[in-house]
């Protein structure tokens, strides 16, 4: 994003048009924040500064939107307020923080830790994505592997076996019929239209709060993958309140900054709940034991921390372990799938190789007989 090269004229007109729909990649916000954070450091003005960083911007839609926010600067608004008219770029976590920062004389501390936390966040993003993309690329693999035999191979086996007249044995007679399925014309009609239709009703099922609630706590107990998805959850909760907390964001409003980013209905309602507990005087461990979305260990921990007076801390010490299991995890799981992905496709093709041959060898040995 900020690659220096040589400057744009700053004198020239600049559209000042504002567009709250603009969308940045994440890298490009990693730089913005970090760059930002060094020139402040170094004594550069922040107004100064944000237009240095336009100037040398090769992203020209976020270059554009970081020379408005300079000239609101110098136009006497405050930071956050201007980062708040890009509502998809700069994110309600970060406008909080910077809004304690600047309340707290802090502001290039806490675009440091702004850094820090959105590289943490998508750190986990991409290991989850790793975890489950790999299933995903052997169930594809596994029914095209199947299609391609059941429409090119299994017809040609199909003539012989008419003109041969010997019995078929179940397998092959499946075999078979499956072929005569797939290579059908209904088949290649009504197949994309019931794809098309399931995904519809799933997606506007999810969208209802009861089809939310039950997908999302579907989704914790599925075997193995479910648990790396409560992980990154806890991670990023316990990461992003730490954070809030550490820069002097009030409990509450950091919760609800928590609850904003988590992308899980069953998590988001247990914030929820926390958030109303907490204001009538309930301790943060005990506002977070409902649902049992949060697990005992977490909870316990928190507990301690309230007691000792150190969450900020305790939570800290919670986002680096569950890190640490979260990264053991997607290690564990994607060595396990690779001999995953050779026994399944193997044991499919192998199915439909013998299911082919049989037939073959009872008339062997007939012959034989």
């Amino acid at each position: 994003m900020a690659e220096y090269g040589k400057p744009l004229d700053v004198a020239q007109k600049v559209d000042t048009t504002i567009d709250r729909n603009l969308k940045v990649p994440q890298k490009d916000l990693l730089i913005f924040y970090r760059q930002l954070s060094v020139m402040l450091q170094s004594g550069l003005a922040l107004a100064q500064g944000l237009e240095l960083l336009s100037e040398n911007m090769t992203n020209k839609k976020f270059s554009k939107c970081t020379l408005n926010i300079s000239r609101g600067l110098a136009s006497g608004e405050e930071f956050s307020i201007c980062l708040e008219r890009y509502p998809k770029v700069f994110k309600p976590i970060s406008v909080g923080l910077i809004k304690a920062g600047e309340a707290g004389g802090v502001l290039a501390e806490v675009l440091e830790r702004i850094a820090l936390l959105l590289e943490a966040q998508e750190k986990i993003k991409s290991q989850i994505t790793g975890a489950l993309i790999y299933p995903v690329l052997v169930l594809i693999l596994a029914v095209s592997v199947s299609l391609a035999l059941l429409i090119f191979i299994v017809p040609q086996f199909k003539n012989m076996f008419d003109d041969m007249g010997a019995e078929l044995p179940a397998l092959t007679s499946f075999m078979l019929f499956l072929s005569n399925v797939v290579t059908s014309f209904q088949f290649l009609i009504f197949a994309p239209i019931t794809i098309f239709i399931t995904f519809y009703l799933f997606q506007n099922y999810y969208k209802t709060r009861s089809g939310r609630i039950t997908i999302d706590r579907f989704i914790f107990k599925i075997p193995l993958f479910g648990d790396l998805i409560l992980r990154s959850e806890i991670a990023s909760f316990c990461d992003t309140l730490c954070t809030l907390m550490d820069a002097g964001v009030p409990i509450t409003e950091g919760l609800s900054k928590c609850l904003i980013s988590s992308s899980n209905q069953l998590i988001r309602d247990t914030i929820t709940i926390g958030i109303l507990r907490i204001e009538k005087g309930q301790e943060l461990s005990f506002s977070l034991s409902s649902n049992n979305a949060f697990p005992r260990l977490c909870i316990s921990m928190i507990k301690i921390g309230e007691e000792t007076g150190q969450l900020s801390f305790m939570l800290k010490n919670l986002a680096d372990f569950y890190k640490r299991e979260l990264e053991t995890a997607v290690s564990s799981l994607t060595k396990a799938m690779e001999p995953t992905v050779i026994v399944v496709v193997a044991g499919i093709v192998g199915t439909i190789v013998i299911s082919l041959y049989l037939p073959m060898f009872g008339l062997i040995n007939n012959m034989g007989n």
